[in-house]
């Protein structure tokens, strides 16, 4: 490494490290404080680095590229409010569980709580969101500081992406000189220079925890005499699908599978997979009937209120390699912190061979009953919301990226999105359930993964990350977004507070219509604009290619046609 000056120095070893360990992403905002992290990121060819003006998109979308890679990312801002506009996108991380790694920019010390520009008090801005928080000082140059940032790099990798994954975040204190200008004595190159081979200094190895001996073979005996059993996958960063089908296949049990929990749809085996459960649940009967002797679960728990219910008073086993407790129906009697496709593969060992004799009625049962919302939905009025949202279900390419945001397109999606052979990847931020950051965190996937993307979302989340779509314009990043215009927040109005309040205070303060013209949006952020009307057009416009697709509804009558698919699906129970 050729070290510029002092200033630079020790950040070049930082990301050096970074680098090394295996960061392969990250995102600047602009700045004058930060710029040697912002420049010494960007110079490294090692490094996929993105500019993004607003620093809340900025968070997101590296948050986005991070979700998709699995990898931690980084993001730099300058001093001041900068590193404060990144607080959703940490938060969310947090909630999540994704490897972020934020490098904020800040004065030093004698800067600080003097009325100096662009300082506000960073240290552990994020509270306890962040997983670890360093400030990182200042340090004489020569070989010990050297040593000391490449530590810190590889710490900081190794923190965002072990154990629970989270932010981490390195506050760090930058004096003149801001530029690269060389420094022409006292940096002697092999002070500052790494492990030979382009090594990491530390390497980390770690693997998720096995579940021992003894609580397989009791889960497995729970399993065994509970022939009336499912298993529920939520959002999980594991490939479990192959391995929950042959457990569900082994134990004679349905699977509940949320779309972000990759069960859902692929390649595997889908015959024991039930997809809408959450119109299921929805029926008195159908879910008293269908009360389990013990639920396993996978994963974060899923949106849907119907299941939460229908789990709320069942026995539960929950399978999380953190041992996150992820549990809001506080009924669940065991938390096994293990990997989830282990565990599941060791139970199917210790279930085949006992030739547990399945309850097919249930199965059936189950199986039915989903097997008749399809039909239920079809016949919905359009345009409607259900219809808008799952169009593209089996007519996207393999290996898209479908990212949902929060509201409405979340929950419609798990009601009514089917179960089907197409190789699809469901991405959310569901940790903080926000939908601040939607278009940039997709952006960030379609970057890391170079996969197409296909964004569902309502209005109010597009305009809420008008900066997102600005940003995706920016680096070039093509997305699809379908973007549902019902004229407001549609969510609002299935919950107590539209039938109680003044209509007109209502529609202002809480739907709050945005009445902004969706066309001009799309020539904004350069997109072509498509309007569709049915589920067949909208497909047709996801075929064109990249652009916005508009689909206009009428609020007023979304909850009636959510009612209506409902009864019609539960008249065939």
């Amino acid at each position: 490494m050729s070290p510029i000056n002092r200033t630079y120095a020790p950040v070049q070893a930082l990301v050096d490290e970074l680098a090394r360990c295996g960061m392969r992403h990250a995102v600047t905002s602009p700045g004058s404080r930060n710029a040697p992290i912002a420049l010494t990121i960007a110079a490294d060819r090692r490094i996929d680095a993105i500019s993004v003006i607003d620093e809340r998109a900025a968070g997101f979308m590296a948050l986005g590229m991070a979700k998709a890679s699995g990898r931690p990312v980084a993001v730099t801002c300058t001093s001041g409010t900068a590193a404060a506009n990144l607080a959703p996108a940490v938060h969310e991380a947090a909630q999540a569980r994704v490897p972020l790694i934020v490098l904020s920019a800040d004065r030093p010390p004698e800067l600080r709580e003097v009325g100096a520009g662009q300082a506000i008090d960073q240290i552990k801005l994020f509270g306890s969101a962040a997983k670890w928080f360093v400030e990182v000082g200042e340090h004489d140059p020569g070989r010990a500081t050297a040593v000391h940032h490449r530590v810190l790099g590889c710490r900081a990798y190794w923190t965002a992406a072990g154990d629970r994954p989270g932010p981490v975040h390195l506050n760090l204190s930058l004096r003149e000189p801001l530029a690269p200008a060389r420094e022409r004595t006292g940096l002697d190159p092999a002070d500052w220079s790494g492990r030979d081979g382009a090594q990491p200094w530390i390497v980390v190895r770690e693997a998720l925890p096995q579940a021992a001996e003894a609580d397989l073979q009791t889960l497995a005996e729970r399993i065994s005499r509970s022939p009336r059993g499912a298993i529920v996958c939520g959002g999980i960063a594991e490939e479990v699908a192959p391995a929950v089908v042959r457990l569900a296949a082994a134990a004679g049990w349905p699977v509940l599978a949320e779309p972000t929990s990759g069960v859902r749809c692929g390649g595997h085996d889908l015959s024991r997979v039930v997809a809408h459960y959450d119109v299921l649940l929805r029926h008195e009967g159908f879910a008293v009937e269908h009360a389990p002797d013990l639920v396993l679960r996978l994963g974060d728990t899923p949106t849907s209120k119907s299941l939460r219910a229908w789990l709320a008073g069942a026995a539960q086993v929950l399978l999380d390699p953190h041992g996150a407790w992820h549990e809001p129906t506080r009924e669940a009697g065991t938390l096994l912190r293990a990997s989830a496709r282990a565990t599941c593969e060791a139970l199917v060992g210790l279930l085949e061979p006992r030739g547990v004799t399945p309850n097919t009625g249930w199965v059936n049962g189950w199986r039915a009953a989903d097997a008749a919302v399809p039909a239920a939905v079809a016949e919905a009025p359009e345009p409607c919301e259900p219809l808008a949202y799952t169009a593209a279900s089996g007519a996207l390419a393999a290996d898209t990226i479908v990212w949902l945001a929060s509201s409405m397109p979340v929950r419609d999606v798990e009601s009514f999105w089917p179960a089907g052979p197409e190789r699809v990847r469901f991405l959310s931020n569901r940790g903080a359930n926000g939908i601040d950051g939607t278009l940039a965190s997709a952006a960030g996937a379609a970057r890391a993964t170079q996969s197409p993307v296909v964004v569902l979302t309502g209005e109010l989340a597009l305009l809420h990350d008008l900066g997102g779509l600005l940003a995706a314009r920016r680096a070039g990043i093509d997305l699809t977004v379908v973007c549902v215009d019902n004229g407001g927040g549609g969510i609002f109005d299935f919950l107590p507070v539209a039938a109680v309040t003044d209509p007109k205070l209502y529609r202002e303060h809480v739907a709050t219509p945005s009445g902004l013209d969706l066309g001009a949006v799309a020539t904004l952020a350069g997109m072509e604009h498509r309007a569709a009307v049915s589920g067949a057009e909208v497909r047709e416009a996801i075929a064109a290619g990249p652009g916005l697709i508009e689909v206009r509804t009428d609020r007023s009558r979304n909850v009636d046609v959510h009612r209506d698919i409902y009864a019609r699906a539960h008249a065939s129970l």
